[in-house]
């Protein structure tokens, strides 16, 4: 059985919680801010850097304007942006980690990092908003007044994220082999669906 899971998700969606779910399900490693601390360990970035990288693109135009920059001057200074490089350092750690075949990742474009991969099932969990706005101030912690606000910056921020490094489109379902509404079903639920999934796919 393939052993090699991502998680792409809408904010509220509950892709965390499935995706933990999943690795104990499946006795695999789960990652998710694992991936930051593995990707400051061998680029010498800081933890705050890589970790406000994707919600620094909720602005589109500033975001590819940023990334498009090189700011490093000098000969031999490197052609990429500071946003490229931390893209990057994730992008390595998630090979990395595809390449001892097992885990499930959550999140920063790994359904694109692993595309070349047919061991890989990539997931999109996915809400109604009404759902999604009561599991975030429930479950998440979040503050009731502002939790529509921050539901619109987050996925705006992991589709302009996503947009921009894959050139691909966040969401879309042919990017994905199997796609969750979790407003019809519990966490548990949704868990136990991907690894059917998965124990049955060819």
């Amino acid at each position: 059985m393939r052993k090699l899971v991502t998680i792409s998700r809408e904010y509220g969606s509950g892709g965390r919680i499935i995706g933990k779910l999943l690795a104990d399900k499946l006795n695999v490693p789960f990652y998710d801010k694992e991936i930051i601390d593995m990707a400051v360990e061998e680029s010498g970035f800081s933890r705050e850097m890589i970790e406000s990288a994707e919600l620094k693109a909720k602005n589109s135009f500033a975001y590819n304007l940023a990334s498009a920059l090189n700011f490093n001057e000098g000969i031999g200074a490197s052609p990429l942006s500071v946003n490229e490089k931390l893209f990057l350092a994730q992008f390595q750690v998630i090979k990395e980690i595809g390449e001892k075949g097992e885990g499930v990742i959550v999140g920063r474009c790994a359904d694109y990092v692993l595309k070349d991969m047919p061991e890989a099932t990539n997931v999109f969990i996915h809400a109604e908003m009404e759902d999604r706005v009561k599991r975030a101030v429930e479950k998440y912690g979040d503050d009731p007044d502002k939790i529509k606000t921050l539901i619109a910056t987050y996925d705006k921020a992991r589709q302009n994220y996503y947009n921009y490094h894959t050139c691909q489109k966040w969401g879309e379902y042919k990017n994905y082999n199997l796609s969750i509404n979790t407003s019809r079903i519990t966490e548990e639920e949704a868990a136990d669906l991907i690894l059917t999934y998965v124990e049955r796919r060819k």
